[in-house]
């Protein structure tokens, strides 16, 4: 695939490398210079690419989303942060009848554990004795707080729980991302975490996203198509 990376930070870069170890080609970069670009000259430049991978900043999402539109390039984004506008965003890609799929988190362990967690949340929905939980934690860079991660799982443990799950955030120092669905009682607690141990995961995910959402005309989220990408990237 012929792609571009819009944002070149840490996520940028380690999913550019990926791709290349993967074999595709990163045809076009696009950071920081974005925002002293218009819409029109931005989709020029994309014109060509396949596709486009976004980890730039929320503020920066709907302009971008309308330049890939405009150009006809698909959209992956991993950017968090701006789900308030995703009304607009939506309205965007089918004005121009494009095709973008978006997620909290492209790494496939944590759609596993999303998984996991709805079905333990199912689980206690008549249990009155525990109490639900969220915690999460992140390094102090980290800028959107509760994560999106954390919010796509409180979403999960509240339906099916069938009841509001709190939930708690801490910034500091050099943590990996850390999410963590518990049920308290007075006789014992039980928890389940994901904790991150590198990006690399994210980066993967993204990819796979990339290779899929090619074709399809839309607006996805990663977690709903999630098997299905998985089984079109099977061996």
């Amino acid at each position: 695939m012929k792609i571009a990376l819009i944002g070149y930070g840490a996520m940028g870069q380690l999913v550019g490398k990926l791709a290349v170890d993967q074999g595709h080609q990163i045809a076009l970069t696009l950071d920081l210079d974005c925002a002293q670009r218009s819409i029109g000259d931005l989709a020029s430049a994309l014109r060509g690419c396949e596709v486009a991978i976004d980890f730039s900043i929320a503020d920066a999402v709907p302009k971008n989303v309308e330049s890939c539109s405009r150009a006809g390039v698909p959209m992956v984004v991993g950017t968090t942060g701006w789900q308030s506008q995703l009304e607009h965003v939506r309205g965007l890609v089918e004005q121009y009848h494009g095709a973008l799929i978006h997620g909290a988190n492209f790494s496939i362990g944590v759609q596993l554990f999303y998984r996991i967690a709805a079905r333990a949340a199912e689980l206690f929905r008549n249990v009155d004795s525990h109490d639900p939980f969220i915690e999460e934690a992140h390094h102090k860079r980290k800028r959107d707080a509760p994560s999106g991660t954390a919010l796509h799982l409180h979403q999960i443990a509240s339906v099916n729980i069938g009841r509001d799950v709190p939930v708690s955030s801490t910034r500091a120092g050099y943590i990996p991302g850390t999410h963590r669905l518990g049920f308290d009682s007075v006789a014992d607690q039980i928890t389940i975490t994901h904790e991150a141990r590198s990006r690399e995961g994210f980066a993967a995910g993204a990819l796979l996203a990339a290779q899929w959402i090619v074709g399809h005309k839309g607006v996805y989220e990663f977690s709903e198509v999630f098997e299905e990408i998985v089984r079109a990237n099977a061996p």
